[in-house]
Order: C-alpha cells, then sequence, then structure tokens
C-alpha cells in the first residue's frame, strides 16, 4: 500500500480523534484501516504513482457480481455526501479503497450480502494533477 505523507499524516490525526475513536470501538474497518497504515509505504505527493487512490481521488467501482458502476470520490467525513458521490474514508467501503490500486479486488459485506468489488479506472487524482495540498 501507498499513502502520501500529507494524506498519511492528516489521517493519523483523524484517526486519533474522539469521533474516529468512537466509531473504531465499534468498527473492526478502522482497526484494518490503521493496520494497513502502519505498513504502508509513505511518498511525497510527487512521487505517488498514478494509479494508486488517495484521498480525494475519484474513481470508477464496479460491483462485479452485480455487474454494476458507481462513481465516488473519497473524502474526509465533513466533506462527504454520498447523493454526490462522497465517500467518507471512515466508511467500510472508503477505507477498504484508500491506497488500492486499478484492478484491484475488495470483498467486504455491504448490507446483507457480500460482495466483491473492483477498481476499474481513476479519473480524477490530486497528485496526478500537480495538486497536493486538497
Amino acid at each position: 500500500m501507498y499513502l502520501n505523507e500529507l494524506d498519511y499524516e492528516r489521517l493519523t490525526r483523524l484517526l486519533d480523534t474522539n469521533f474516529a475513536q468512537a466509531l473504531g470501538d465499534r468498527r473492526e474497518h478502522l482497526f484494518r484501516l490503521q493496520e494497513r497504515m502502519m505498513l504502508a509505504d509513505v511518498l511525497p505527493p510527487e512521487r505517488m504513482p498514478r494509479d494508486i487512490v488517495t484521498m480525494n481521488t475519484t474513481l470508477k467501482l464496479v460491483d462485479v457480481e452485480r455487474n454494476e458502476t458507481e462513481v465516488y470520490t473519497l473524502v474526509y467525513p465533513e466533506e462527504a455526501c454520498i447523493v454526490e458521490g462522497k465517500l467518507s474514508i471512515l466508511s467500510p467501503l472508503g477505507a477498504s479503497l484508500l491506497g488500492r490500486r486499478v484492478g484491484d479486488m475488495i470483498r467486504l459485506r455491504v448490507a446483507d450480502r457480500d460482495c466483491l468489488k473492483r477498481v476499474e479506472n481513476i479519473s480524477f487524482q490530486p497528485e496526478r494533477c500537480g495538486v497536493f495540498h486538497m
């Protein structure tokens, strides 16, 4: 997993907040996110590979079993608005997307079913466009 150093710092602070800790008491996905972050290769934003999901990345996600596509932008909780496709990093899907590559498969439980999703493509990645402080 690759993380840009600015995302790493901001996410570390976010996961230490009372809000995230209150969620974390009941949410295994946040513990997995923290574990993945501890093992991540942390890079300067300008060295981030172009096919990695970072914060504020807009991506197409395919539900493999249903052949349905969704477009999301991975955002911090205060910007989340699922109606606009802005997916919180603190959601189970958002936490599992961070650091994934185009083509990666993600298995998770959504509502009452297990599903398999694939990162189909990235239409916007801030680092790729030289935007390093979103």
